[in-house]
């Protein structure tokens, strides 16, 4: 296992993270732990989460994902496992959050991080991030900015220092973004070097061989600014694993929610998929592998967030660090890329 700087930090984090956001849903407490028990065994470090998971989001199963990875964490040498969660964003209706009114403000940061340490049963959250803004922005699958969404926003001032009074507290040790723009990365890093307040030192954004827009602005703001791309759904919500090309198996989290993940039903996503997938039969590789692979190459990717259900899929996720991408490879992804530029961005 490759470990990588992640942004100017101290951090050392393992090329892929585990991403728990089936725990409390699809997984039981049991399958949770036995995944975590993995993971480490193979040389990962780097766990995130969420107080919104398990994803889709329900009252009744909010947080719990959290709760399952604390009474995992107690157990473990704490200084070996870099522990990542985030606190949910504006613009979205959970009334079971903080009253209905999750802003990303002073008051609700402070009740976020307390609660997450609670549950996480931990002194200390190492990354912890803003899951998708508190401004509007177009998000999950929404490409258009449309001035008629726009709504009052905390000021990143109020945001940035209430992170530095966790920080100075001990209670988080740095600050990342989540579903951001290039405006974003570059007005959080701004201000904190004038305000001389912590910087945020990563984003978690969705990419992967379908959705490359990272590529377009957020890849040089993020090599200015040093902050370190932390890649979610690098599978394109099981797309690039082949298996939804036809009907998606039964257990799949499309077959179980459907409508979820609308960003991947666009037009073009099945026959990207498709060519894809022919491109790893013709070099003798699964499409898992090569779409995990191509994302663990790119040269701003700090870390790749994989997911799993079953041991078995966790075990062929973490393989990938197996695979490397010949010169002839890339030519072809990029020239499928070509035919099919970003069909679920």
């Amino acid at each position: 296992m490759k470990y990588n700087q992640l942004g100017n930090s101290d951090l050392l984090v393992s090329e892929i993270c585990l991403g728990t956001m089936t725990y409390g849903q699809q997984n039981t407490i049991e399958q949770a732990h036995a995944q975590l028990d993995l993971a480490v065994d193979a040389g990962i470090n780097f766990i995130d989460t969420a107080e919104m998971y398990p994803v889709p989001p329900r009252a009744e199963t909010y947080s719990l994902t959290e709760t399952y990875l604390g009474h995992w964490l107690k157990h473990q040498p704490r200084d070996k496992v870099i522990i990542a969660t985030k606190i949910v964003g504006a613009g979205r209706s959970f009334k079971w959050i903080r009253d209905g009114s999750p802003r990303v403000d002073a008051k609700n940061i402070q009740a976020a991080v307390e609660a997450s340490l609670q549950r996480l049963q931990t002194d200390y959250i190492d990354l912890y991030q803003i899951h998708w803004p508190d401004r509007y922005v177009p998000i999950f699958g929404n490409t258009n900015f449309d001035l008629r969404h726009e709504r009052e926003q905390i000021p990143i001032e109020e945001q940035l220092t209430a992170f530095d009074k966790l920080i100075q507290a001990g209670k988080i040790r740095y600050i990342g973004l989540s579903n951001e723009t290039p405006w974003g990365v570059c007005e959080f890093c701004q201000q904190a070097e004038k305000l001389g307040l912590p910087k945020v030192i990563s984003i978690q954004n969705a990419y992967n061989l379908i959705n490359r827009t990272f590529e377009m602005g957020l890849a040089e703001a993020c090599y200015r600014e040093n902050v370190g791309l932390l890649a979610y759904s690098p599978l394109a919500f099981g797309y690039l694993t082949g298996k939804h090309v036809q009907l998606s198996p039964p257990q799949s989290r499309l077959a179980m929610f459907p409508g979820f993940g609308q960003r991947y039903t666009k037009i073009n996503v099945k026959p990207a998929v498709t060519a894809y997938t022919e491109l790893a039969q013709k070099y003798h590789l699964s499409p898992t592998a090569l779409a995990l692979a191509f994302v663990r190459s790119r040269w701003f990717v700090s870390s790749t967030i994989i997911g799993a259900t079953t041991i078995p899929q966790l075990q062929e996720n973490i393989n990938s660090i197996n695979i490397n991408l010949t010169p002839e490879i890339e030519a072809e992804i990029e020239a499928i890329h070509l035919r099919y530029p970003n069909p679920a961005p």
